[in-house]
């Protein structure tokens, strides 16, 4: 994290304690986090640090996992709203369907910071990873490995736009790469049994696929898997940062890199700037980029979230 976004995480805790001693808020502050999932290791690290954060602001939190269900997401917003949520950190698993419940919340006098993916509507800061670079560090690794020639694939996911991000951002990294060529992208919703069957249908139709993308670490487990079954030589990169993932690359499996994205200082960061737009701060960052990291079989022993 950079010395900037370090300075304003602090500067918002401050605020918060100092506003607190001085008696501003007559109430305990609520807090309400609506994640896309929770089947997700990188979720359930986010949600483990949002509630350190607010056991040490003391804020009782509300949080609710939408099970990539918009329709169940808006319906969470609603009731949190019920229960008078003072800052609203929404993770959504659609960022156009989401937009009514961003204007809801708002309506309610609400603060609203989107996390890892953003959403439409009057948002009042999104803070998330570099994700179009992650994709593009991720498939630049896969094409030096490769030594800059043969076929390779990309294991896409939900179409969400940090995915989309991530996509866009390997396809730039193919590009340069001449003797590369992307035969095909197939959907394997970021699910570990899903891309599985997906993968292995993948090599059975390309005898000469020599590396895949997975835009996670869910999907790239099963890629691994349908690889590993295949016997043949074929590289795997993927984006997040997963244990399981960290530990496969440490192996030295056909899984050679991830590029790892911080869950827990997104939602750290994430919940100063909802804190600094709580306590009347007049610039706050209408955007947080969160930088990513490159993680292979050199720096793998040792890594975590």
């Amino acid at each position: 994290m950079s010395k900037i976004l370090k300075t304003v995480s602090v500067v918002a805790l401050g605020m918060t304690m100092t506003a607190g001693s001085a008696g501003a808020q007559d109430r305990q502050l609520k807090i309400g986090m609506t994640f896309q999932e929770m089947n997700n290791p990188y979720f359930v690290s986010m949600q483990e640090a949002l509630m350190e954060a607010a056991a040490g602001l003391g804020a009782e939190v509300v949080v609710t996992n939408a099970g990539h269900d918009v329709a169940k997401q808006i319906s969470d917003v609603e009731d949190m709203l019920q229960q008078n949520i003072d800052i609203l950190l929404l993770n959504p698993t659609d960022s156009a369907g989401i937009e009514a419940a961003v204007h809801m919340a708002k309506e309610a006098g609400v603060i609203v910071v989107a996390v890892d993916a953003n959403a439409n509507g009057p948002v009042d800061t999104f803070v998330g990873s570099k994700n179009r670079d992650a994709g593009y560090m991720s498939c630049a690794y896969m094409a030096e490995a490769m030594g800059g020639e043969g076929e390779v694939a990309i294991l896409d996911g939900i179409p969400v736009v940090p995915i989309l991000e991530r996509v866009e951002g390997c396809k730039a990294a193919l590009e340069e790469s001449p003797g590369i060529t992307l035969v095909t992208t197939q959907n394997g919703r970021q699910d570990r049994s899903v891309a599985l069957g997906v993968v292995e249908n993948m090599i059975q139709a390309h005898p000469n696929l020599g590396g895949i993308f997975s835009v996670n670490d869910g999907g790239a487990m099963g890629a691994l898997a349908a690889i590993q079954g295949s016997g043949r030589d074929i590289l795997l990169t993927s984006v997040d940062g997963a244990p399981e993932a960290v530990e496969a690359i440490a192996r030295g499996t056909p899984f050679i890199q991830t590029t790892a994205q911080f869950p827990r200082d997104q939602v750290r960061i994430a919940l100063g700037m909802a804190l600094a737009h709580y306590w009347g701060a007049q610039v706050v960052p209408a955007e947080v980029p969160i930088d990513v990291r490159v993680v292979d079989a050199e720096n793998a022993e040792g890594f975590a979230w």
